[in-house]
């Protein structure tokens, strides 16, 4: 595992696994960097078929790690309009499919991960989405 995310390899399966239950698998910079890198890792071999990304201890992800963000400028997410996104690999181009395997919650940043995978397969759990959504504006 490296800063927080997990990586196995089954056969022709990329296992991608964000492991940061101490805060419901949200997101820091590291561990962004760690997911894009994961994934174009997967991308770059071409023995690797497809790939799963899930969240570990009954959490997806529970977004961008806002603690990170406020307090720790080498922890916060980039905003940079150009490479990884904040949540990392969300801008990646990958020719190969990417299945989203959701085990609880994927809630703001965890939708963005969530919609960049091209297949998302739920197990009985709560709805994924963003409480931003409405905002107040009607």
């Amino acid at each position: 595992m490296t800063n927080g995310v997990g990586v196995e390899i089954r056969g022709p399966v990329t296992v991608v696994s964000i492991e940061r239950p101490e805060v419901r698998n949200a997101v820091d910079r590291p561990t962004a960097q760690a997911l894009a890198g994961a994934f174009r890792g997967f991308a770059a071999d071409d023995s690797q078929l497809v790939a799963v990304l899930t969240g570990s201890h009954g959490a997806f992800c529970a977004g961008a790690d806002l603690k990170a963000l406020a307090g720790d400028p080498e922890r916060a997410n980039r905003v940079d309009p150009e490479g990884d996104g904040p949540m990392g690999p969300a801008r990646l181009l990958i020719d190969k499919p990417v299945i989203a395997a959701i085990e609880g919650r994927g809630d703001a940043g965890g939708m963005e991960l969530l919609l960049w995978c091209d297949l998302r397969w739920p197990a009985k759990t709560p709805p994924s989405g963003s409480t931003t959504v409405g905002g107040g504006c009607r």
